[in-house]
């Protein structure tokens, strides 16, 4: 896999130069295809495109079903080239329709969110929600290329920045003390989002090489989305309430540094300034008592999962991880009471 972080208009011209495709397909949503896609559109020769309904909401089958069939329409052979641009739900989407179509077709990611720049575009998962669980149906495969551009943060609103830097927090936590330190110091809005882009790739890359489709180390990155994702998917279904990836991983990530700080894996100083530093960027999402029970439920979907138990990536100090933790529902319980206060 080659994560090239350029300006767009010299990384693409270079890929497409060095390999010959029969014929280009590009995936947007109506928000990248009127932002994005005039950027990369004088870029490239002929091609079709599929624009699909942005969210979430829209991650599915039937929507799969649109791609296919934007595919299939064009005639599209083995020798084609599916771009995606957007963010992870058009890259987990456009991906998975892409290594699914006549059992694999190339495709390359150009990432155009800060969510999708450090951790959805790299590592080639891919995947589709289904009936309500979050990636719930999938596939491991390594995009031809990924080429990011921070220029395209620049489209992006405030809540969009915040939502991926939570997992930038994720990757300092888990892998890096010295730049946690480092970016906790600093107040959001001052964050230098062209290096943080660099050093979370750097991480994912070096996690995913050691370990490509999860089996053992590559379990670390998924610190605070064990309860994270459960959230994220309890939200789901309440429209009004709607959080982001990251804010969802902000709580995941205080709730499952408070289980560590309870078993003595990190100190409670270390949890004090997580919780700090993750509230001043994200408030606090509201979460209710009484939501507490359907929240932990959720886990029990989570693809860590083995046989009965909910496993866990958690921190062993700040900038170590370990994984396959056992931990049970009580547990859950107390730290999502602990989060909410």
């Amino acid at each position: 896999m080659s994560v090239i972080i350029s300006n767009i208009s010299e990384s693409l011209p270079a890929f497409l130069a060095e390999n010959q495709y029969t014929k280009i397909h590009v995936i947007v949503d109506e928000k990248t295809h009127r932002h994005c896609y005039p950027i990369v559109k004088p870029l490239l020769p002929k091609h079709q495109v599929t624009k699909i309904k942005s969210g979430e909401a829209n991650k599915n089958l039937s929507t799969c079903e649109a791609i296919w069939t934007g595919l299939t329409n064009q005639s599209l052979d083995r020798h084609s080239l599916v771009i995606n641009i957007g963010g992870g739900v058009i890259g987990d989407m456009g991906g998975f329709c892409a290594a699914t179509y006549k059992r694999g077709i190339d495709f390359i990611q150009i990432p155009t969110t800060l969510l999708s720049q450090v951790d959805a575009s790299v590592g080639g998962k891919l995947g589709i929600d289904f009936n309500g669980l979050k990636n719930h149906i999938g596939v491991f495969k390594i995009p031809n290329t990924v080429l990011i551009d921070p220029a395209f943060l620049q489209t992006l609103p405030k809540s969009e920045l915040r939502s991926g830097f939570g997992e930038i927090i994720k990757h300092c936590l888990i892998r890096d003390a010295a730049k946690w330190e480092e970016i906790r110091k600093i107040d959001f809005e001052e964050q230098n989002f062209a290096d943080l882009i660099a050093h979370s790739v750097a991480i994912k890359e070096e996690v995913v090489a050691i370990d490509p489709t999860e089996k053992g180390l590559r379990k670390i990155l998924n610190f605070g989305h064990t309860l994270g994702h459960a959230i994220e998917t309890f939200y789901l279904g309440k429209p009004k309430l709607h959080l982001l990836h990251g804010e969802a991983i902000a709580a995941g990530m205080i709730c499952e540094a408070y289980i560590s700080f309870k078993r003595e894996m990190i100190d409670q100083k270390s949890l004090e300034v997580i919780e700090e530093f993750i509230f001043a960027v994200y408030g606090k999402a509201t979460i209710k008592e009484t939501e507490i029970e359907e929240i932990i439920a959720l886990t029990a979907q989570d693809k860590k999962n083995k046989g009965k138990e909910i496993r866990f990536s958690l921190l062993e100090g700040i900038g170590k991880c370990t994984y396959d933790i056992s931990v049970s529902a009580s547990e859950m319980k107390e730290s999502l009471l602990y989060y909410i206060g």
